[in-house]
């Protein structure tokens, strides 16, 4: 059966800008047999907040992580800050200079302090010294509103607390772009409002962003656009708006579950 979209026709193919942060041209990414990703049209602009939603299955986090070139697409085009990831030979360390991302888990060093967490990469990577390592770190502490844990243990801190250290130390690496992967899922709902607090701060200063959520109405009131994926395809794309007259039955049962 010859799959049409529910949203555009093949004859209403979409226009892309020129230049994007992030550009998805027909993107396929398979695991064996199984095709994840089937054929992802997709631009994020500078400065954009883009919202992934959709159930559990549908390629959010595939297409997330092939931004950072975790996975390598097999299939179509994929341009990052002007790297051409499809060409092959992208060198993935200068890229994630650029592309930051956190996951649900916070991965820090128990070992290490919240400072030391924070500017590891910053000291190894860009060579700073210790002294503008510590500034660094009380900027983006600052940040994310933590000053006054710098010289705490992961083990001291709420799991709010420690999100958002795991966003501080993305931030220190100076990226153009964030990727969020369903950051909050693990939380309480107290500590996910001061994580998602923290993420809406960073759009209101102008940070592109790409986030995979399940919080609707966060997704609503920040992002610029939604995209709606359901099996493997953008089923969806719009403003805030889409949430509350979905075009589709699949968007509607969506948001009618409340997922």
């Amino acid at each position: 059966m010859t799959f049409t979209s529910p949203v555009l026709s093949p004859a209403a193919a979409p226009i892309f800008p020129a230049a994007s942060m992030v550009a998805f041209r027909d993107v396929r990414k398979s695991f064996g047999a199984f095709e994840v990703l089937k054929g992802i049209d997709l631009d994020v602009g500078a400065g954009e907040v883009v919202a992934l939603i959709g159930r559990s299955g549908s390629g959010k986090s595939t297409a997330l992580r092939c931004v950072n070139g975790l996975e390598a697409i097999n299939g179509g085009e994929l341009t990052v800050c002007g790297r051409a990831l499809h060409q092959g030979g992208t060198d993935l360390r200068e890229l994630r200079k650029e592309v930051g991302i956190v996951f649900q888990s916070y991965n820090l060093f128990p070992h290490l302090t919240v400072e030391q967490n924070v500017t590891l990469a910053p000291r190894k990577v860009h060579r700073i010294g210790a002294a503008e390592a510590r500034e660094l770190a009380a900027e983006v502490l600052a940040q994310v509103g933590l000053s006054e844990k710098a010289q705490n243990y992961p083990e001291q801190l709420s799991g709010g607390q420690q999100q958002r250290v795991a966003i501080a130390r993305s931030l220190a690496m100076r990226p153009k772009l964030m990727l969020f992967d369903e950051v909050t899922s693990a939380l309480d709902p107290e500590l996910t409002g001061e994580v998602l607090r923290t993420i809406e701060g960073l759009a209101a200063s102008g940070m592109t962003m790409m986030l995979v959520t399940h919080e609707m109405a966060f997704a609503k009131s920040v992002a610029d656009k939604i995209v709606f994926m359901h099996q493997g395809r953008i089923w969806e794309t719009g403003d805030g708006g889409m949430l509350s007259s979905p075009q589709t039955a699949e968007l509607q049962q969506f948001v009618g579950n409340g997922l």
